[in-house]
């Protein structure tokens, strides 16, 4: 369980690290990702990128197995 833990972790802020990165080489402004300023803050959910994200690793693992 630590270690799922630890390896979520990880992830979260390795994503956090990249995701200015990311948006330069166009991740993240796909149609259906939402972003919106309010009060001076800007808040950010990538729904379709995040959705596409997700097939290409089930399609990556699927080839490896």
């Amino acid at each position: 369980m630590i270690k799922w833990l630890l390896a979520v972790i990880a992830i979260v802020v390795l994503v956090g690290f990249l995701a200015p990165r990311l948006t330069k080489w166009g991740w993240g402004r796909l149609p259906g990702d939402v972003r919106f300023r309010h009060k001076g803050r800007e808040y950010y959910f990538p729904i379709v990128s995040t959705i596409l994200l997700s097939l290409l690793l089930t399609m990556a693992l699927r080839v490896i197995r």
